[in-house]
């Protein structure tokens, strides 16, 4: 009896109550960008990715499946630049002004990002040149704050009675991100937040090596993905493709040369065989790739360089055991380290 009654009155609640009950429908382009949406907005949100975990997003077909996810969602996230040049095409199908451009419920993950690569000239001649900027913005954790940012703000936009759950979310998320990232012990001394900024402008360890704590210098209690690091901070490697920019930007390694002679342009034997020549001259033995890229052309280059493979995926589900962004940033880091204390 009590259910019969408990149903009558959903069912003649006013419609506003009725949206109060129901999670946030979510789209997102990418599976990392779903993932954060849930890490902040939890039982409040209920997202779906277009791309599929190991697939490359500048790749995606659109399929009638996803402009119908679109159609009846509240908000759609997505990098905002030109690497999922095939929105606009969804973004039409589906029909639903909430979403589009300039819309309530449309976030960019870019938005307030220091974008790294943008080109002087937007020349296609050196292949898939992205013209605003690199759009591979989460290799960074702290970059991914802001994305972070980006999506609670959006959240917040269009379930305003919820707002106090998501900054709740947010803060979780940050707080964890700062603890991962610099150690429970530095965050515990310095605080989170001016870490980061310490760190968004490129004097984070300066400022460790300066500073003493306790007559030993800071830089003794650094912990988390920073000190995990250590072994390849200030190394070169070389990579398959220019999506590690911004992990090179945090963590202070450089992609020397790459697979591809030029962005989305598959290698040349030429470009290989210059490639190989080099990896043995200068000694640049760790290849970095991200799963989805063609694995038999990776194993040829390493074959033929001596280097060690770095394999790894760029998103969240691609691997068993990775099922979040704390233990995707954990490979990406684990395994670099490993190549580098192994080779």
């Amino acid at each position: 009896m009590m259910r019969t009654v408990l149903i009558t009155l959903l069912l003649l609640a006013p419609s506003s109550y009725k949206e109060q009950l129901a999670p946030v429908r979510v789209v997102a382009t990418l599976p990392i960008y779903a993932e954060i949406t849930q890490q902040i907005g939890g039982q409040e949100v209920m997202v779906s990715s277009i791309a599929n975990p190991n697939e490359d997003a500048h790749f995606v077909r659109p399929k009638p499946s996803f402009a119908l996810d679109i159609r009846r969602a509240d908000m759609f996230v997505t990098t905002g630049l030109d690497l999922e040049l095939w929105v606009p095409t969804l973004l039409d199908r589906a029909g639903n002004s909430n979403v589009l451009e300039g819309g309530r419920g449309y976030v960019t993950a870019y938005t307030g990002v220091e974008l790294l690569d943008v080109p002087v000239t937007a020349d296609r001649s050196g292949g898939d040149v992205h013209i605003f900027g690199n759009p591979h913005l989460t290799t960074d954790p702290l970059r991914t704050l802001q994305v972070a940012r980006n999506i609670t703000i959006g959240l917040k936009r269009v379930a305003p009675d919820r707002a106090a759950h998501f900054d709740a979310g947010l803060a979780s998320f940050i707080e964890r991100i700062y603890q991962r990232l610099f150690g429970e012990r530095l965050v515990e001394l310095i605080g989170g937040e001016t870490l980061e900024q310490l760190a968004l402008n490129r004097t984070l360890f300066e400022f460790l090596d300066e500073q003493e704590f306790e007559g030993a210098p800071l830089i003794e209690s650094l912990g988390g993905w920073l000190q995990i690091a250590n072994p390849f901070r200030g190394q070169e490697i070389i990579c398959y493709h220019k999506n590690w920019a911004y992990f090179e930007d945090r963590f202070q390694v450089r992609c020397a040369d790459y697979v591809e002679a030029k962005p989305g342009i598959p290698p040349t034997p030429g470009h290989v065989a210059q490639l190989i020549a080099r990896m043995r001259e200068e000694n640049l033995n760790v290849l970095l790739s991200a799963t989805y890229f063609d694995e038999s052309k990776v194993e040829v280059v390493a074959t033929r360089g001596d280097a060690i493979i770095v394999r790894v995926p760029l998103s969240p589900y691609a691997r068993e055991g990775v099922d979040d962004y704390f233990t995707l940033v954990d490979t990406w880091v684990m395994e670099l380290a490993q190549a580098f204390v192994s080779r």
